[in-house]
């Protein structure tokens, strides 16, 4: 009977432990329109998922990174009815509006299960090339099926940047973050190495507000000392 407790009260610890631990996010690959020299002023936020309440969580953070970085950014959902979400005419006219001169969109592409015998690489989905009005609507799933013991589990995270001028696709981005945590560790480890590839990347306006900034124009704040 004492050893079940044991065994009880050292799994509950555990469990808490795994639930406050920090998840991890890699990105596998990324790709960006070499065409488009330019930088987005503002950026429509968009986070494509289930839990409205993790939409809300992405959304802010991510603007709140952005504007960090000094690129002006929106979250869908401050200015888009959850019932609108998926109508693109309203998309594009809130977009237009709000004065967002690119989106960015991002949604769980799948789910990976790591196996004792399988391979930690697994096959990602393709990338999607098409405009943000065909790819919002866009899905694909693949199913991981093994008879062993699992061991981790990621989540396979895609981000496409479109130019709302024109529709076309500025950059897009593959990525692999660990379930340890809770969802807003997830997100925020997610949204800190999707915004770091976006300057080293050259799509946000750190160079204008650093330049502003050294001017003495905005508070001398350094996105790199955070």
């Amino acid at each position: 009977m004492m050893r079940f407790l044991f065994s009880l009260i050292f799994f509950g610890m555990l469990s808490a432990i795994l639930n406050t631990a920090c998840s991890t996010t890699t990105m596998t690959s990324d790709w960006k329109d070499r065409e488009y020299q330019r930088k987005p002023l503002k950026i429509m936020v968009i986070g494509v998922t289930k839990k409205p309440e993790n939409k809300r969580i992405f959304e802010d953070e991510f603007v709140r990174q952005l504007k960090t970085w000094g690129t002006d950014a929106v979250a869908s959902y401050t200015v888009i009815p959850d019932e609108m979400q998926g109508d693109h005419a309203v998309i594009a006219a809130k977009m237009k509006e709000e004065g967002a001169d690119a989106v960015l969109i991002s949604r769980l592409a799948n789910k990976k299960t790591v196996y004792a015998s399988v391979p930690e690489k697994g096959i990602h989905p393709p990338y999607f090339y098409g405009n943000w009005r065909e790819y919002y609507g866009y899905g694909s799933k693949v199913v991981y099926t093994s008879e062993y013991t699992a061991e981790d589990e990621y989540a396979l995270m895609e981000i496409n940047l479109y130019n709302a001028r024109n529709d076309k696709l500025i950059w897009t981005a593959l990525s692999e973050t660990d379930f340890l945590g809770s969802d807003r560790n997830q997100i925020i480890s997610y949204i800190g190495v999707m915004v770091k590839a976006m300057v080293d990347r050259k799509l946000l306006q750190w160079e204008l507000w650093r330049k502003h900034s050294e001017a003495g124009y905005i508070g001398n704040r350094n996105p790199m000392s955070q």
